[in-house]
């Protein structure tokens, strides 16, 4: 039987990134408001990265087009960024993407398939209704589970009130859960899920996000502890 450390006070200190100030900062979790093509390069690495970047698709939900503007930067995939993401990982990167950038992501170790409990709109005339999302898994030389789980997470949508490509909460505390971690990192932090999935499991954060509007979303979750 193990006994689960508790957090001390030392190691819920904030991440610093030199000269820049956090948008939001409390009890170990802090967000940054930038382009993570400046401030990436100048965060300290975590054990655990998990980043939603965008797909390189210029999404905008028809459904919801009145309420959230184009994700910024979303006209390419950004690989530079994806490889640095994975590179500031000292035990793991989990990086979601769609089925069609799979053949442009480096090679995995795995691929997990994020199934929702509804499909996507889509070509109703030639193409099948899309169910699942991508999640590709890097591990390095010092990753450890804390428990294997398969490569089928089954987990509902959310409404994407805060974010036109929002995740689950319930997803992101499952990837955590896995693995061995106390600092996770989330460069294209959104409207703060991972942020807020990492609070939820105690673990120290780091997120970093470009519009300014997602940020606010994402320090209002942190602050009253919102579990969606």
């Amino acid at each position: 039987m193990t006994t689960e450390k508790q957090p001390t006070v030392a190691s819920m200190q904030p991440f610093v990134i030199p000269s820049v100030a956090p948008y939001y900062e409390s009890n170990g979790i802090t967000l940054y408001h930038g382009d993570s093509h400046k401030l990436l390069p100048m965060v300290e690495d975590a054990d655990l990265v998990i980043t939603d970047p965008p797909y390189g698709m210029n999404f905008q939900s028809k459904y919801r087009a009145k309420k959230h503007k184009r994700i910024a930067n979303d006209d390419s995939l950004p690989l530079s960024l994806i490889w640095l993401s994975i590179a500031k990982a000292n035990a793991a990167a989990y990086v979601f993407c769609r089925w069609d950038n799979l053949a442009a992501m480096p090679k995995p170790k795995s691929v997990v398939a994020w199934v929702k409990n509804n499909w996507s709109m889509g070509d109703l005339q030639h193409e099948h209704g899309r169910q699942w999302e991508a999640c590709c898994f890097y591990a390095k030389d010092g990753h450890e589970f804390v428990k294997r789980i398969p490569d089928v997470i089954h987990a509902d949508r959310t409404e994407n009130a805060l974010h036109p490509t929002e995740k689950p909460v319930h997803l992101i505390n499952q990837l955590i859960a896995a693995n061995v971690a106390e600092t996770i990192l989330d460069p294209f932090a959104g409207s703060g899920t991972t942020l807020l999935a990492a609070k939820l499991c105690g673990k120290r954060a780091v997120g970093i996000e470009i519009d300014e509007k997602y940020c606010e979303s994402a320090a209002n979750r942190l602050s009253q502890g919102v579990l969606f």
